[in-house]
């Protein structure tokens, strides 16, 4: 028998109906926004960590006047408390997915959701209305291993996981809306520098946007192909971010953008010309919204679209469903672009 001083080993598990306040007071460091999160009193949290504590027979905070911070037991309990509870939040989602409506969740980036996937998914809801679509349009890294999301949608130089398939790649061109060209004909490079370009306005923060940018375009085309003289270079510019390479291009003005769709819907306007990704805009050329202004001086792009399917999704007849018209869609893109990807880039589907 330990001597009497010595508080008893405790060794009854602990209840798990504090876990997630306590999992909520951990991850803000804050009892007033853990207690918005779970719409308790600030009051009620308190207590429920306080009786969470008794029970492991320890501290898990350190309260301050101003602040908590987590003890070395509290950071213990929460490395692994928190990942268990995202494994059953995410169990819970599986089988209510599977005892409920059928649904097919995708993540992808803002500008390829408006400017592709969304415009064609009327067809794929007509012939499959009992299968609810969501989008999560983020640039952010989703774990696929720990949140419900089935697909996810990429745009990459190279496969952004093993097991991912490449849709299409892609080529940039210059577009105008037709109302512009009546109005301002161009015909060759000198004829840009008369009217207002659209750019990217972070198009020379990364390595991977400098490929969408005037200046890649001009290093191919700016000198002897398709124009009738030298560009012109009584003025330059330094591109947004304070880069110090200077853009030998005195165009009429410049007007910046941060997302892909916001360059083409100011296109489409007559606002002025874009450097177009040629998948996101083959519609729009299609219909007539836009012109391709020099078609003989496309770009070729190293990224591509990419598809990564979740593993635990794989099988569901749905998701199966959705790829495969994904996969129709993607191939009806590559024949309108004349895409023919390298046979070593695509990745065979499960």
């Amino acid at each position: 028998m330990p001597p009497s001083s010595a508080p008893a080993a405790r060794t009854r598990p602990i209840s798990m109906s504090y876990l997630r306040a306590f999992d909520a007071v951990a991850r803000h460091l804050n009892f007033r926004v853990a207690a918005e999160e779970m719409a308790l009193t600030q009051s009620a949290v308190s207590r429920q960590i306080q009786a969470l504590e008794h029970e492991v027979g320890t501290a898990l905070f350190l309260r301050h006047t101003r602040s908590v911070e987590l003890t070395s037991a509290g950071s213990l309990l929460h490395r692994f408390a928190g990942a268990s509870l995202e494994r059953i939040d995410l169990a819970v989602r599986q089988i209510r997915q599977s005892t409920g409506r059928q649904s097919v969740s995708i993540t992808t980036w803002a500008s390829f959701a408006s400017m592709w996937l969304i415009p064609r998914l009327e067809a794929f809801q007509r012939d499959h209305p009992n299968i609810d679509i969501r989008i999560d349009a983020t640039d952010a890294a989703i774990d696929m291993h720990n949140t419900d999301v089935d697909l996810a949608l990429r745009y990459a130089t190279r496969s952004p996981h093993s097991g991912a398939e490449r849709l299409f790649g892609e080529q940039l061109t210059v577009v105008a809306s037709p109302w512009l060209l009546k109005q301002q004909p161009i015909q060759n490079v000198d004829d840009l520098m008369r009217c207002t370009l659209i750019e990217s306005g972070d198009a020379y923060r990364t390595r991977h946007m400098e490929w969408l940018s005037w200046q890649r375009w001009l290093d191919t085309y700016g000198r002897g192909a398709g124009s009738a003289s030298p560009v012109p270079h009584t003025e330059t510019r330094r591109p947004p971010g304070g880069s110090s390479q200077a853009l030998p291009l005195s165009p009429a003005r410049w007007l910046y953008f941060n997302y892909a769709h916001q360059i083409v819907q100011a296109a489409l306007t007559g606002q002025g010309v874009a450097l177009a990704r040629l998948p996101l805009v083959a519609e729009s050329l299609a219909q007539g919204g836009l012109v391709e202004v020099l078609p003989s001086m496309r770009l070729n792009s190293p990224l591509a679209y990419w598809l990564l399917i979740a593993t635990r999704s794989s099988t569901r007849p749905e998701v199966r469903a959705f790829c495969d018209w994904l996969r129709l869609q993607a191939s009806e893109t590559r024949l309108a672009i004349g895409d023919v990807p390298d046979p070593d880039t695509l990745a065979a589907p499960d």
